[in-house]
């Protein structure tokens, strides 16, 4: 294949999901969902594992002092189930969020009924190493910091190294929501310490939803029994049922099983979590340039610019209307992604799953030719966006 046509469109007329998952997913990956497959079954248990060691090879070394454990459900069933499992009932967690998602983890630990204090940065700026080390340093009770890796609902890519420094500098320990991270952006214990994170099928591996993934320290394993508040949600559960049978405790997502294999095999002839990660990089760079040039802002600055998803300031112009602007890029082929900041509007462009910087060059094209359709002179944002966005990230 040559470089245009090394991502071919999706089949059947499909558009192209521009999404932080799901997402535009390899026909291979697909196929792969065509075959049924019995959950008790030695076959489906051989996959399991295969599974499991291919998720782990991913942490580069000292991955032999980690287990992975599968878990059904969405990404937000993951991380419940890495809070419920791993905070004891007297811990107490630092939860740093700047957007939707580190506000969701710390409204599940008021569901948990665990202690939490919140460090909530809005919408665009990270927490940083320096803010971690004095909250820790003035409340010795807190034994846990949650952190975000890329908080989608702004594209933000939080600087993970910094913060864990800053936990294990004080004796703390550190939970990481990798949700839309892991994969495309390295995580590796032989550079960033921490206990354990959580992951999902449908993000830059690019499988399909239908379950996520713990990856904990096996030592942390073996101490978490016990502690969790859910049957279902037992991380240390799921794990001792597979470490002794090969199997899952309940009925798995075996069709979705099957696909992330052909997804995680896909990912290795890519070049891994670096080569996945510069695909990524590179469509993000290619639209954000050419999205600029048509006037669009984004919310953040670029060296906060995820290699995931990006956030861009609606236009003033009265005659944009965003409903109508979904509409258009759906029907040239491109399903977008609304806005979730409060405080302005916005939508999102993703450049993860199955697409090269060619397609995200048909991106921008489309987004011309809605906004010319649409009768829309300029892209630029309100007056007063831009004025917020300085005077919170000032």
């Amino acid at each position: 294949m040559t470089a245009a046509n090394a991502f071919p469109p999706p089949k059947m007329g499909e558009p192209y999901l521009l999404t932080p998952g799901p997402l535009t997913t390899a026909y291979e990956v697909k196929q792969a969902m065509l075959k049924d497959w019995g959950s008790w079954d030695d076959d489906f248990r051989a996959m399991t594992r295969d599974m499991r060691r291919r998720l782990l090879a991913l942490l580069g070394e000292w991955s032999d002092q980690y287990d992975c454990v599968p878990m059904q459900g969405s990404g937000s069933f993951c991380v419940e189930a890495m809070l419920g499992s791993f905070v004891p009932r007297d811990g107490k967690v630092l939860v740093l969020a700047n957007g939707a998602y580190g506000l969701r983890a710390a409204t599940t630990m008021d569901y948990l009924g665990r202690a939490k204090v919140l460090l909530d940065k809005g919408d665009y700026l990270p927490p940083r190493g320096d803010e971690v080390a004095r909250i820790l340093a003035d409340d010795p009770s807190i034994t846990h910091v949650l952190a975000i890796h890329c908080e989608t609902s702004s594209g933000i890519l939080n600087p993970i190294e910094e913060i864990s420094e800053a936990t294990y500098a004080a004796g703390r320990k550190l939970l990481i929501d990798s949700m839309s991270a892991f994969g495309a952006v390295p995580l590796e214990p032989s550079k960033i310490k921490f206990e354990a994170f959580v992951s999902s099928a449908n993000k830059c591996i690019e499988g399909v939803p239908g379950f996520g993934f713990v990856i904990a320290r096996t030592s942390l394993l073996e101490a978490s029994k016990g502690n969790s508040h859910s049957l279902a949600l037992d991380v240390h559960a799921q794990w001792a049922n597979m470490e002794k049978t090969g199997q899952w405790r309940y009925t798995p997502p075996t069709h979705v099983v099957a696909a992330f294999i052909e997804a995680l095999k896909l990912h290795e002839a890519e070049g891994g979590v670096s080569g996945r990660g510069a695909r990524y990089a590179r469509n993000r760079d290619v639209m954000v340039e050419g999205m600029r040039g048509l006037g669009f802002e984004t919310l953040l600055a670029s060296r906060w610019l995820s290699p995931i998803i990006v956030t861009f300031f609606c236009p003033a112009d009265p005659n944009f209307v965003f409903s109508n602007f979904y509409d258009l890029m759906k029907q040239k082929g491109f399903i977008i992604y609304p806005g979730k900041l409060t405080v302005v509007d916005s939508f999102r462009i993703g450049v993860i799953g199955r697409m090269d910087e060619h397609v995200m060059t048909r991106v921008v094209g489309a987004a011309r030719d809605a906004l010319a359709e649409m009768g829309v002179e300029s892209a630029a944002p309100p007056a007063a966006a831009l004025e917020e966005r300085k005077k919170l990230a000032a």
